[in-house]
């Protein structure tokens, strides 16, 4: 979590309004609903940079049944990440 800024916002689009605000919900969802899932696993199958955006494209198993593919944006202020930016499947 050290890579994140205190105020990081965390978005799901298409919903305009940020899903988690601050660093401390952002570690408490990872810890409650995705740390503790024993199954998952992050693939990254591709990584993007510029300027202050990182584009990342990873395939996720241990959500649902089958796995997904997922893009996450991270915005970078100040050597921190403030937003994150969460795009998948329908």
């Amino acid at each position: 979590m050290a890579c994140y800024a205190d105020s990081v916002q965390v978005y799901r689009p298409p919903a305009a309004e940020p899903v988690l605000h601050g660093r401390e919900a952002f570690a408490d969802h990872y810890a409650t609903r995705r740390f503790n899932l024993p199954t998952l696993h992050a693939e990254l199958l591709n990584r993007m940079v510029m300027g202050n955006k990182v584009v990342d494209h990873e395939r996720i198993v241990g959500l649902s049944d089958t796995p997904a593919e997922v893009v996450a944006v991270y915005e970078v202020v100040d050597g921190l990440i403030q937003s994150v930016f969460f795009f998948s499947p329908a």
